[in-house]
């Protein structure tokens, strides 16, 4: 009896003091981006009991979201957008901005389709391996709704298609019909996991994309790009909204997060793939690059030379999907860059 007193009482305390005992409480609180006011914002996550659902959702709307149904092909129709407003796809569930009107087209396989979601933090790509086959899921990052599912068969920019049921979208009218004016800027810094999973938490970072860059080879594969003969680093591509973060502090934070005077180095990583750089798309993004290094030279806060490239962004070939916000999709922390000691 003394015994089973000890393990309550012990369950007990676990319970209550599971923050001070390893047993950390579930977050209820995740980013997404706001295609209203161009922010990425903190939202709390929504989670309703089926009966819940029900009272909020038709039936149609239920068995695709909640149960992850599949419309039969060419039976649902999105709702289409009114000529001169401003208005963005939503979730049906939450109502969380998804897909863009101008990022959708005609794929012709049945379901509507669209090359690219407002943000990749309003979406969730999951590995399904129902009904015998593999299949990529996306859900919605929100209330967890199931969407569809996203296939490389897509139109440029992405060559992705992002396949969704018709009952998962409502049209959200915007209240503010001005579009912030976003940018891109171009880095390598090293392994693009952790470069990518730095840039993401920049606030005024809206959007980020890891890949290849600097090289002749076209289309390059991440098994090439490791032979270290394609010429590509691996670079991580950042959409910014330039009224919130300016390119100088994202220069500043590529500054910070690695060592650019290890020649085609960082770390345990070696080979020129790994190597440091900036692509600049304009003469504005050139000069301020330029700026940063000379000034950085001249502090002497690096003891070695630095050698990091300044370089015009040519052709930029995003990777294999297993590598976007890989640490994200895996539950980890990113562990290959941390903040240079100088």
């Amino acid at each position: 009896m003394k015994k089973i007193r000890k393990i309550s009482i012990f369950l007990v305390l676990a319970l209550v003091l599971g923050g001070n005992m390893g047993i950390s409480p579930k977050n209820n609180k995740i980013k997404i981006f706001n295609a209203e006011t161009n922010q990425v914002e903190e939202v709390d996550k929504i989670v309703k009991s089926e009966a819940e659902w029900k009272k909020i959702l038709t039936p149609e709307q239920f068995k695709v979201t909640r149960l992850k149904g599949t419309e039969e092909p060419f039976s649902g129709q999105c709702p289409l957008p009114i000529k001169g407003e401003n208005e963005v796809y939503a979730c049906v569930s939450c109502g969380t901005d998804l897909f863009k009107v101008e990022t959708k087209f005609d794929s012709g396989t049945g379901w509507p389709s669209f090359f690219q979601p407002v943000s990749e933090l309003n979406i969730i790509e999951k590995q399904d391996y129902s009904f015998f086959m593999h299949r990529v899921e996306v859900l919605c990052p929100r209330c967890d709704a199931h969407l569809g599912h996203v296939f490389n068969d897509g139109p440029p920019p992405t060559g992705k298609r992002y396949c969704i049921n018709a009952a998962a979208l409502k049209l959200k009218k915007l209240k503010f019909p001005k579009k912030a004016k976003t940018e891109l800027a171009l880095f390598a810094a090293g392994c693009f996991w952790g470069v990518e999973a730095i840039f993401r938490e920049a606030k005024g970072v809206v959007n980020t994309t890891v890949g290849y860059a600097g090289g002749k080879t076209k289309n390059p594969t991440y098994a090439e790009v490791c032979t270290d003969k394609t010429g590509h680093a691996e670079a991580v591509q950042v959409e910014f909204d330039p009224a919130v973060i300016s390119y100088q502090e994202l220069l500043d934070i590529f500054w910070n997060m690695h060592d650019p005077t290890t020649l085609n180095q960082q770390g345990p990583d070696v080979g020129s793939q790994y190597r440091s750089a900036i692509f600049y798309h304009n003469s504005e993004q050139k000069k301020l690059a330029l700026d940063s290094k000379k000034k950085l030279e001249i502090s002497k806060v690096f003891k070695d030379p630095i050698t990091t490239e300044i370089l015009p962004a040519g052709e930029f070939y995003p990777a294999e999907d297993y590598h976007q916000q890989y640490f994200k999709k895996h539950g980890l922390k990113p562990t290959c860059h941390i903040p240079f000691k100088k």
